[in-house]
């Protein structure tokens, strides 16, 4: 008999794709399966270095033509890890048996406008497990995929002057600005840790990594915003002491390469289900967010800035409390 033929679906972003890769790795491992990856062209670079996937195919415009693409490879499952319109459409063309993860878009609704918790206490990659309950397939509680070529590695003494494991990294972004420390309080923060420090983020970062470094008084933070690519930032996080770091990307790569953090938490909540997931490794993280504000979480996602206007959920965070936290992971590593 020969092996099953599976399209996983996830279109984006970076964290929510790292997050399906425990279904890769046990479908392959369990089942032997042959799996191809559906997602945006962003990310085809993410998949790509997966080796539990055999073909990654990116989103078209043209529609049917992507398509007829995917009919001509006639799955035998797909595995729905978006679970949208789109989604659906691609489902409804293919005509193949699927099996969709259960989004929680009410459950997160009544939360957000009426503050009503009735979010299960799982795991979002649990949910994503549960799609492929029907192939026998149990998780192995590994934790999170992420793999860094060997050449995207950073030389961080050669770049920064700052050798492996003797620094922080600080992710100074996120999708949204509501779930991200103004850059005031990330020089205080910074200048508070008294240790080396890297600023991580993309290009968008890039203004706010400058306005860091002008503020601050430290010789010891560097900025590597924008300089480097996905990977490249995740060697830089691989060879840090500690992490500090928002609701993003970057928070489950950490986790994925079993990293200690701290996780600084703004408009949204860990009860969302997306919090770091280590599996059964047993790696230190600590969780600050501001759990007696009646106004979070006032979006599953995030806003340019805070529609009470008081943005309490950041400025009210204590900066030496997390500073502590920061050098206590770094003691667990020593």
């Amino acid at each position: 008999m020969l092996p099953l033929k599976i399209l996983v679906i996830r279109f984006s972003s970076i964290g929510d794709i790292v997050l399906t890769t425990p279904v890769l790795r046990t479908i392959h491992n369990q089942s032997g399966a042959e799996i191809h990856y559906l997602t945006k062209p962003a990310f085809e670079s993410i998949i790509s270095k997966n080796p539990y996937v055999k073909k990654v195919i990116t989103l078209t415009e043209d529609f049917e033509q992507m398509i007829r693409s995917l009919r001509q490879e006639n799955y035998d499952h797909i595995i729905d890890l978006h679970h949208n319109i789109r989604t659906r459409r691609i489902k409804f063309a293919l005509k193949k048996p699927f099996h969709s993860f259960q989004k929680l878009n009410f459950e997160k609704w009544l939360m957000v406008n009426f503050k009503i918790n009735r979010l299960p206490e799982r795991h979002i990659v649990d949910r994503y497990m549960n799609a492929i309950k029907f192939l026998g397939i149990q998780n192995d509680q590994q934790g999170l995929d992420f793999n860094i070529p060997p050449e995207s590695a950073i030389n961080t003494f050669e770049k920064f002057v700052f050798k492996p494991g003797t620094f922080v990294s600080i992710v100074i972004g996120a999708t949204y600005n509501t779930k991200c420390l103004t850059s005031d309080q990330i020089v205080q923060l910074s200048e508070l840790l008294n240790l080396p420090v890297i600023l991580l983020g993309g290009k968008q970062e890039i203004p706010k990594a400058e306005e860091i470094l002008n503020k601050s008084s430290s010789e010891h933070i560097k900025s590597a915003c924008g300089i480097f690519d996905i990977f490249q930032s995740a060697s830089i996080l691989n060879q840090s002491a500690a992490i500090i770091t928002h609701d993003t990307g970057l928070m489950h790569i950490a986790a994925a390469l079993k990293k200690p953090q701290v996780v600084i938490w703004g408009n949204t909540i860990p009860a969302f289900g997306m919090y770091p997931y280590y599996g059964n490794e047993n790696i230190k993280w600590i969780s600050f967010e501001q759990k007696e504000l009646n106004c979070r979480p006032c979006t599953k996602l995030g806003f340019d800035k805070c529609p009470k206007g008081h943005f309490k959920c950041i400025l009210n965070h204590d900066l030496n409390e997390i500073a502590k936290a920061a050098m206590s992971l770094m003691d667990l590593k020593k």
